[in-house]
């Protein structure tokens, strides 16, 4: 259960870490791509619900047994983002490096999966602390 806390504090707040400076760079990740970005309301609409999953994050850490069938949408949360990514950069829409910042929410997926099973009545069964 310690890897499960530990686990999804940690990908909670590197989120609300990473996230938060998003909030005050529109201008700046608008002229990074040639055009501002036209639809304000995609741009704050995508860093508000990643931030709210980094909450949800927070609570399923708060007790990952009690919380375990969240981690399937935070898993989902993660592979979607990362898939997305992929298919965006398959067909030369994207850049490698506008691809890695889907590196590490893959991690977190993995991570995610690892503390699901880490989480299960007979994993803890067999290791109670």
């Amino acid at each position: 259960m310690k890897f499960a806390k530990g686990v999804f504090w940690g990908a909670g707040i590197w989120g609300i870490v990473i996230l938060t400076p998003l909030y005050f760079l529109f201008g700046t990740v608008g002229s990074l791509y040639g055009s501002p970005i036209t639809y304000p309301q995609f741009y704050y609409g995508f860093v508000g619900v990643a931030m709210a999953w980094q909450f949800a994050f927070l609570v399923i850490g708060s007790d990952p047994v009690r919380f375990r069938w969240m981690i399937i949408p935070s898993m989902a949360e993660k592979l979607i983002y990362g898939l997305t990514m992929g298919v965006l950069y398959g067909g030369r829409q994207i850049s490698f490096t506008e691809l890695m910042p889907v590196f590490p929410d893959l991690l977190l997926c993995g991570l995610f999966a690892l503390a699901f099973a880490k989480t299960s009545p007979a994993a803890l069964e067999a290791d109670p602390v």
